[in-house]
């Protein structure tokens, strides 16, 4: 599916930093609770992340990660994500390596261009 540039300035990219992981056992499959803290403008969120096998609990605190902020809230289990974490699947096939940028001189809240 090819879509147009409008399209894509529609999806609100921002970087966040995760202040809070939780284990989610009620997931389906294995999961995180995340807190992600996005600065002034838009404050704290919650995520649920499929990241259990690509990053350990101790490795996700304090890291910096790209969110879609502007879809909807979806409701996992007794949780409601409010932003969607990215990421890709990891080469072992369990969990989702999340994105993070590669310098940390990036603001949270910044938007992605």
């Amino acid at each position: 599916m090819t879509i147009n540039y409008d399209d894509f300035e529609k999806i609100d990219i921002r970087m966040g930093k995760i202040i809070d992981v939780q284990d989610f056992p009620e997931a389906k499959k294995p999961a995180f609770k995340l807190k992600i803290d996005f600065g002034s403008e838009l404050g704290v969120k919650s995520s649920s992340v499929q990241a259990v096998g690509a990053h350990t609990k101790e490795e996700l605190l304090g890291m910096l990660v790209c969110c879609v902020v502007n879809f909807l809230p979806k409701r996992i289990g007794p949780f409601t994500s409010e932003v969607l974490t990215l990421g890709f699947r990891n080469t072992n096939g369990i969990g989702w390596v999340l994105i993070t940028p590669s310098k940390d001189s990036v603001k949270m809240g910044d938007k992605l261009a």
